[in-house]
């Protein structure tokens, strides 16, 4: 019997690797971690399954060493292994846009549809930061808003934003951002707020991918 060749091998554990993020609900539970470590009920609530079927996906991708796990008491929390695995995610999107139809039709259709303007780069943020000539707007919910966000982002949810524009100088330019580059939440305050008057843009991508830069991130602690 022949022995399989060790780049076979080498291929066949890449071949894992994929196929454990080849599921469009292993996807949005990476996006969730990607926000910081979260208890199989959370994952499970936000990506609306039952947390069985959320388990079930999760124990998939820590076989294949994207996340892993830890117990506290009767509950399971899980996170990202590393950065890698944030640098895996964007390279299956850079891909998926370069070459699929269908990505490009969903983008202008519906996220260009809601803000065709430019995005703010994370070097130009980092300026305006420092100089103080802007307001960041955190959009996600409030938990995981918590669990890192922005140096002196302002955090109102983007269910609760129109109850709240009085909290938002209508002088000052907003930046918003939320969980990546196609975060639903981050166009849709957007949106909001250009009908409401504010001089607003998004951040280029999200929080995930501004740690990955390397640049600094402040955490409230639980929420």
């Amino acid at each position: 019997m022949s022995r399989i060749s060790p780049k076979r091998a080498l291929f066949e554990q890449f071949a894992s690797v994929a196929k454990a993020v080849a599921h469009p609900l292993r996807l949005e539970i990476l996006e969730q971690l990607a926000q910081g470590e979260r208890s199989v009920e959370v994952l499970a609530d936000r990506t609306r399954v039952s947390v069985a079927n959320a388990s079930q996906h999760l124990q998939h991708m820590r076989r294949a060493g994207l996340v892993t796990a830890r117990r506290a008491g009767k509950f399971v929390f899980y996170r990202m292994a590393d950065d890698g695995v944030l640098e895996l995610l964007a390279a299956l999107r850079r891909t998926a846009e370069a070459r699929s139809a269908e990505v490009e039709r969903v983008v202008r259709n519906y996220f260009h549809d809601r803000d065709a303007l430019d995005a703010v780069s994370r070097v130009e943020l980092v300026e305006r930061l420092r100089s103080g000539t802007v307001t960041v707007l955190d959009v996600r919910p409030r938990d995981e808003f918590a669990l890192g966000h922005l140096p002196g982002a302002l955090n109102i949810p983007a269910s609760e934003l129109e109850r709240h524009l009085a909290e938002l100088d209508p002088i000052r330019e907003i930046v918003a951002y939320c969980r990546g580059p196609y975060c639903v939440l981050s166009y849709e305050a957007v949106a909001l707020l250009r009908a409401r008057g504010f001089k607003v843009r998004r951040l280029e991508d999200g929080l995930p991918e501004w740690r990955g830069a390397g640049l600094p991130v402040e955490a409230s602690g639980p929420p």
